[in-house]
C-alpha cells in the first residue's frame, strides 16, 4: 500500500523524509516488497551484454526490481522485450530529477536493442493540479518531449505518446484500460494508493491508464499485433504502486506481469529531505534550461553542505557526504568512479572544502545542461511529430 509513516512518507505524489541523510530505501525495498540489485545480478547483465554496466546501476541509482532476472533470461535467448516508461508533464522543462530514468532508459534502449514506449501523462497532471488547464497540459507534453529526444533516443524504435491524443486514437489502448478498471475494486485501488472522500474520479481511474501501456497489446502498430512481448519500466521507486497493480491485473487479463527497475531520487538542493520538485521552491530546482550563471549560483547559494560550519572545523572533522547535497548529486552525473571516490575521500577527510566541492559539481552540470541545451535548439516540431505517430517500430526479432 502507499508509504504513509511517521519518519517518511513515498506515493506517486508526494517524497518527504524526516531524515538528513534522506529516503531509507532498505525500508523501502521491505514495505513495497521489492528486491535489492545485487553484485550478481550487475556481473550477469555485464556478462549477457558484454559491457560494463551504466554508473547508475554500480552505484545504486537504480537499486530495486521486480523480475529483472526474467528479463534477462529473455535477452539471453534472444526473446523480445520491450521498455516503457513516461513523464508527467508539469513544467516547461525537464529538470535533474527527470532527466535520470531517461538517460538510463537510452542505455537500456542502446544496450538491449529495443522498442521503448514514452507515455506523457497530460490527462493525470490535469486531474490532479488545481490550476493547470487541460489545454496547456498538452502542450506542456510536447515541450518536455524536445527534452526527451534532445537525450538521444532513436526514432525508428521510440514512440512517444500524450494520453490526450493517443487514447482517442486507439481502439486496443482504451480496451485495455477498461479491462484494467473492471479488475480493480475502489477499495483496492484505495489501499493502493490511498485516495480520499475529496479525490475526484478521474484520477481514481487514471491508474489504469498508466498500467495499460504495460502490454504490448495496447500497442498493435508497434508490435506488429504480438499481444505478449514482456516489459520491462525503469522508473523512480514512487511510481511503483501503479505497477503493482499492473502486475496483480496481468493475471486476470492473460498477460505477462512486467518487470521493473527502480531508481532513487535526486534531492531537492535544500536537503535530503524531500525529492526534486518542479513545483515546489525554484531555488531548490536545477532545470535543463538553466544558463551556466544560474547553475553556479543556485548551487553556492542554496545547495546543502554536509560540510563543517568553520573552515576550521571543516579541515578537523571533515565532512558528511551522506548528507551533502552537492556529492550526492556527483553520484547521479560524474562517470568516472575513481575519480568520485577520490572526492570522497578527501571531502570525508576534510582536505577537499565545500566550496571546491560546489565548484566540481558546477563544472559537472554546466557541462552536461549546456551540451543538453544545444541538442534541444535541434529538436524542431517536425521530430516531435514523427515521435508521436503511432506507427511500427524497428524491431529485430
Amino acid at each position: 500500500m502507499a508509504e504513509e509513516q511517521s519518519e517518511q512518507t513515498v506515493t506517486p505524489w508526494e517524497v518527504f523524509t524526516k531524515s538528513e541523510t534522506g529516503i531509507d530505501y532498505d525500508k523501502l525495498i521491505r514495505d513495497f516488497g521489492s528486491t535489492r540489485i545485487d553484485e550478481a545480478l550487475i556481473n550477469r547483465i555485464e556478462k549477457a551484454t558484454e559491457k560494463p554496466v551504466h554508473h547508475h546501476l554500480r552505484r545504486g541509482v537504480f537499486f530495486s526490481m521486480r523480475d529483472l532476472e526474467t528479463i534477462l533470461t529473455l535477452y539471453e535467448q534472444k526473446k523480445p522485450f520491450f521498455l516503457y516508461t513516461g513523464r508527467g508533464p508539469s513544467s516547461e522543462a525537464l529538470h535533474l530529477g527527470h532527466l535520470i530514468p531517461f538517460i538510463f532508459t537510452k542505455w537500456l534502449q542502446d544496450t538491449f536493442d529495443v522498442p521503448l514506449v514514452i507515455q506523457m501523462t497530460d490527462d493525470e497532471k490535469f486531474l490532479v493540479k488545481d490550476n493547470l488547464p487541460l489545454e496547456e497540459a498538452n502542450r506542456l507534453a510536447h515541450e518536455n518531449a524536445k527534452d526527451i529526444i534532445a537525450l538521444g533516443f532513436d526514432i525508428n524504435k521510440t514512440f512517444i505518446f500524450s494520453d490526450v491524443e493517443y487514447i482517442s486514437f486507439s481502439r486496443d489502448f482504451y480496451m485495455n484500460m477498461c479491462k484494467i478498471q473492471k479488475h480493480v475494486t475502489f477499495n483496492q485501488a484505495k489501499g493502493i494508493f490511498g485516495f480520499g472522500p475529496s479525490d475526484n474520479v478521474g484520477k481514481i481511474c487514471f491508474p489504469a491508464t498508466q498500467a495499460a501501456p504495460s502490454f504490448s497489446s495496447s500497442f498493435p502498430e508497434i508490435f506488429h499485433g504480438n499481444k505478449d512481448v514482456p516489459c520491462l519500466i525503469p522508473c523512480a521507486i514512487d511510481q511503483d504502486p501503479y505497477f503493482r497493480m499492473a502486475r496483480d491485473v496481468a493475471p486476470k487479463l492473460g498477460y505477462q506481469k512486467p518487470a521493473l527497475i527502480h531508481s532513487t531520487f535526486i534531492p531537492g538542493l535544500r536537503g535530503m529531505q524531500s525529492k526534486m520538485d518542479a513545483s515546489g521552491d525554484p531555488n531548490s530546482v536545477i532545470f535543463v534550461t538553466d544558463s551556466d550563471e544560474q547553475i553556479s549560483n543556485k548551487i553556492k547559494k542554496y545547495a546543502y553542505s554536509g560540510g563543517g560550519t568553520t573552515a576550521e572545523e571543516h579541515k578537523k572533522t571533515g565532512g558528511d557526504c551522506g548528507k551533502d547535497v552537492s556529492y550526492q548529486y556527483l553520484t547521479f552525473f560524474m562517470e568516472d568512479d575513481s575519480k568520485l571516490e577520490q572526492i570522497k575521500q578527501n571531502y570525508t577527510s576534510g582536505k577537499l572544502s565545500t566550496g571546491d566541492l560546489k565548484a566540481e559539481l558546477i563544472s559537472v552540470l554546466q557541462k552536461l545542461i549546456s551540451g543538453h541545451r544545444q541538442k534541444r535548439e535541434r529538436v524542431t516540431d517536425l521530430m516531435v511529430k514523427k515521435f508521436m505517430s503511432p506507427r511500427k517500430l524497428n524491431y529485430p526479432y
